[in-house]
């Protein structure tokens, strides 16, 4: 496997009603990481953390093999941030704020933020008090993409976004990829991510559940539909979410070629989605529908 461009060990933070407990994950140089997560999991938590901006009380984050809690000032200019609300004065023009941001950053290119911002239907003249959320983070894309950062961290850059803005957003930053630069791409949209994601992070309830790769992940995850009878206390321990209703059950396994022996002939097991897992493991406990 490639070289880690971004590496957390443990990464621990604590709020009042949640707290980020002990998160690791590794991405390698040349890939796209999805972060997925139901709401409050602590997805922007952990992407703050990385850019400094919340301060962790355990773990590590290393960048380039360099840690960014001593080192964060320099090693941040490789990185390029979109926040999951971007926010602006709101009397600027857009292009009054691209001449006070690129100077901070010699990597950016103003010929390509020219291009981007036509591409993304954006007026420069424009105010940014007169922007909706969408257009504000098209703008916030537009500077992010117009550097050569090592790193590019979107946080939920999608929401407010058409889907076929989505789609080729997500084919315009699969271009961006080469040896040396890397994505984390934060979402609640997984279907953003089944097909151009190299590798897919799930974080519940401040924990990482796994950071796989899509293949390990079809491999291992598993729904299983069947009826009442099936279900005693051993079959439900054995899954990781649950949902019952009056004429069965669906439940969401991480042992999918141990369902398919347990269950065979007498239940459907099949692979699972991305947004059947996000799904199952946002349920806190089986429910009656």
């Amino acid at each position: 496997m490639t070289d880690a461009l971004l590496h957390l060990e443990g990464l621990t933070k604590h709020f009042k009603g949640f707290h980020l407990d002990n998160a690791s994950f590794t991405l390698p140089a040349g890939l796209l990481m999805g972060l997925i997560g139901p709401n409050g999991a602590g997805k922007t938590t952990l992407i703050k953390a990385i850019m400094g901006l919340v301060r962790l009380e355990g773990g590590s984050a290393l960048f380039q093999g360099r840690d960014l809690a001593s080192e964060g000032p320099e090693l941040r200019r490789r990185i390029a941030y979109v926040a999951d609300e971007p926010r602006f004065a709101p009397g600027a023009r857009l292009a009054t704020l691209q001449e006070v941001y690129a100077p901070f950053y010699p990597d950016f290119d103003i010929a390509r933020w020219k291009g981007l911002m036509a591409d993304f239907g954006l007026d420069p003249r424009a105010k940014a008090g007169t922007l909706s959320l969408g257009q504000r983070t098209r703008f916030a894309l537009t500077l992010a993409l117009s550097r050569e950062a090592d790193l590019l961290v979107l946080d939920e850059p999608t929401t407010g976004l058409d889907p076929v803005f989505r789609r080729e957003l997500l084919q315009r930053l699969a271009t961006t990829l080469n040896e040396r630069r890397s994505i984390l791409f934060s979402t609640h949209i997984t279907s953003d991510l089944e097909v151009r994601a190299d590798l897919v992070t799930l974080i519940r309830d401040g924990q990482v559940v796994f950071s796989k790769t899509q293949d390990e992940i079809r491999e291992r995850w598993g729904l299983v539909k069947g009826g009442l009878e099936l279900l005693d206390d051993d079959v439900k321990a054995g899954f990781q979410g649950l949902r019952v209703n009056a004429h069965g059950f669906e439940a969401l396994t991480d042992d999918l070629e141990g369902a398919h022996r347990r269950f065979a002939g007498h239940a459907l097991v099949e692979r699972a989605s991305l947004e059947d897992i996000l799904v199952q493991l946002g349920r806190r406990k089986p429910h009656a529908a």
